[in-house]
């Protein structure tokens, strides 16, 4: 009689031959309450790892149960929204493949120094938390494309973020933030910058004639003035993209979402 599998067992096995083939670790919804162990004998194979709502509160290390997480090292996307997660370990750094990191939905209280190691991320986003502050070491996010800090307790954005020379949406909304570090006029690139909901009651006077290419700006819930707005250096021609910008969704007749057409500056 030959040998007996358990069906557990099987399953196990079979589901990690797929994550092996497929670079894909899709663990959404399933309860856990810490890292999956098993996915560090995948090593260098997992490109995107999603451990979606979960009740994950320690990601990857643990006291007792120390963990390499330099064995992912290919990893590319890292999806952790909607657990409850309270701190990043500083290894966190090795993961110098990653291009997107979500962390949307959790209890984070800071982020480490070592995320500005993190030199190929594109997409950062950790919304819908308890930062308090960003470490100056995010200036060294040199390809970040996207930040999304929107729903934390930010009183102020550090003055390194002027380093991120290739950003181009900015979100953070519902904050405390009061003033705007002077170096975000270095963000060329930038083309969307959304702070509703801060107390934001001025920004840097050189802001719309040196991003030339800021097609949206978003202040709604801001102890800041149109005049104000207005009278800045660059107003006219920020207006004309803005314009070009709104004209161009109603030509495309694009689909309008329940907050109506974005018209690319709110006050």
């Amino acid at each position: 009689m030959g040998c007996c599998v358990s069906k557990s067992t099987d399953s196990k096995a079979s589901r990690i031959a797929r994550w092996r083939s497929t670079g894909i670790v899709a663990l959404r919804d399933s309860k856990l309450k810490a890292f999956p162990n098993e996915v560090f004998d995948l090593d260098r194979s997992v490109r995107t790892l999603d451990l979606t709502h979960n009740k994950i509160v320690q990601f990857i290390f643990a006291v007792d149960i120390p963990m390499d997480i330099s064995k992912l090292i290919n990893m590319q996307r890292l999806i952790l929204a909607e657990n409850l997660v309270q701190q990043l370990p500083t290894n966190l750094g090795k993961l110098q493949s990653l291009k997107l990191m979500t962390l949307d939905g959790n209890q984070i209280t800071s982020l480490p120094d070592e995320m500005g190691q993190l030199v190929r991320l594109e997409r950062l986003s950790i919304s819908g938390n308890l930062l308090t502050c960003l470490p100056e070491t995010i200036g060294s996010l040199r390809n970040l494309l996207l930040l999304n800090v929107s729903n934390n307790k930010l009183k102020s954005l550090p003055e390194s973020i002027g380093s991120c020379f290739s950003l181009e949406e900015l979100q953070a909304n519902d904050n405390l933030i009061e003033d705007l570090p002077a170096s975000i006029c270095n963000l060329i690139h930038l083309k969307s910058l959304c702070l509703d909901n801060n107390n934001v009651n001025q920004i840097p006077l050189n802001l719309l004639k040196d991003c030339k290419v800021l097609q949206n700006i978003s202040l709604h819930g801001n102890p800041i003035s149109m005049d104000q707005f207005q009278q800045m250096e660059g107003f006219q021609d920020f207006e004309a993209r803005r314009k070009k910008k709104f004209d161009k969704q109603i030509d495309s007749n694009v689909m309008i979402g329940s907050k109506g057409l974005d018209e690319g500056v709110d006050l």
